[in-house]
Parts: structure tokens; C-alpha cells; sequence
């Protein structure tokens, strides 16, 4: 074999194994995020999220308080939620999405007990369709931001002036190959 050749070979064989890297190992590597509830609390009752509803919260304050006086609720309130579910047989997913209103009236996404098949370039949206099954199926999406990790809980922020309610899943998607990973059909 000519030195030319193997130079070419060589020079070849660089990128091809730096893109086989990059496809690849995410098959086999898994990448952990353990982030906390993004709320600074100051007691044990504001440190849960309330999934309880408004109405529920303000009859039980307006007992306490008098009929005359009504307190809003206090701390983060569960907007929608959704159970993940793998797009297929070989891209699983699991764990609980939610979105909370916080206190100063952003809004976040949160993962929690979660867990999906990793893959290259997987990223977070909100999707209007409920039940995406196909890439096709994602059109008026919003991309949030990359998935920060595909084992674990963490908190993704939603831009404040979005309404949230014209979303119905959230999707795990790769961009490069245009695949469904994960599916939270979403519930208020």
C-alpha cells in the first residue's frame, strides 16, 4: 500500500470515527442530572408543590380566615401533567413531566423519576398535538432547550408570555434523525 493512500485512509478514518463516536455512545452511556425543585422554600409546607386545585385551596383558606377573606395559594401550583412513554419498541421513556406556575408567576417544566433511552442531540418541546406518534406529527412545536440529561430530574424554563394551554405532550425528539424518543401526553 502506497503512503499516499494510507495518508487518505488515515485522514478518512478520523472523522468517520469521530461521528461513529458521537452516534454511538450515547447508546451505551448514560448521562445523570439530579436537579433540585426550583423554589427556594423557608418552610416544610412551601417546599412541596401543591397539585391541589385553586378552588380546593382557597375554600379551605376562606375557612380558616372568614368568608369575608380569601388568600391566593402560596408556593408552585401543577398547571398539566403527563406520564412519559417510549415513541417505540427500541426509544423507552419514563418518569412524570409537569408544569408548575411558580410564586413570581414563571413557569417551569419538571421532570421527575425520569429515564429515556439516550441518543445524539435529544432535545425538550412542547408540542400541540397530545399524542405525537411520528416526527410529522410535532409541527407548531417549541423547543425549550437540549435534554440536559437522560436519567434524572430537572427543570426546564418556559418563557413567561407562552400560553401554555395550546400545548398537549411534551416530546423527547432527535433532532438530527428526526425521531420521537419520549411522549408525556399532558392533563390539566
Amino acid at each position: 500500500m502506497s503512503p499516499r493512500l494510507k495518508l487518505i485512509i488515515a485522514l478518512l478514518a478520523v472523522p468517520t470515527l469521530g461521528l461513529g463516536w458521537w452516534l454511538g455512545s450515547p447508546l451505551f452511556l448514560d448521562r445523570s442530572v439530579d436537579e433540585a425543585f426550583p423554589v427556594v422554600a423557608t418552610s416544610a409546607a412551601e417546599a412541596e408543590p401543591t397539585t391541589a386545585p385553586a378552588d380546593a385551596m382557597t375554600d379551605d383558606v376562606t375557612e380558616s380566615v372568614g368568608d369575608d377573606m380569601a388568600a391566593e395559594p402560596t408556593g408552585p401550583v401543577a398547571v398539566s401533567t403527563g406520564v412519559f412513554r417510549g415513541a417505540d419498541d427500541f426509544h423507552r421513556g419514563t418518569g412524570v413531566a409537569t408544569i408548575y406556575e411558580l410564586e413570581d408567576g414563571s413557569r417551569v417544566l419538571r421532570f421527575e423519576g425520569f429515564e429515556v433511552t439516550n441518543g445524539p442531540d435529544l432535545r425538550v418541546l412542547l408540542v400541540p398535538d397530545g399524542d405525537p406518534q411520528v416526527s410529522d406529527d410535532i409541527a407548531g412545536h417549541l423547543e425549550l432547550e437540549p435534554l440536559k440529561g437522560n436519567v434524572g430530574d430537572q427543570n426546564y424554563e418556559i418563557p413567561k408570555d407562552l400560553d401554555v394551554s395550546v400545548f398537549g405532550s411534551v416530546v423527547i425528539y432527535c433532532k438530527p434523525f428526526h425521531v420521537l424518543f419520549a411522549v408525556a401526553s399532558l392533563e390539566a
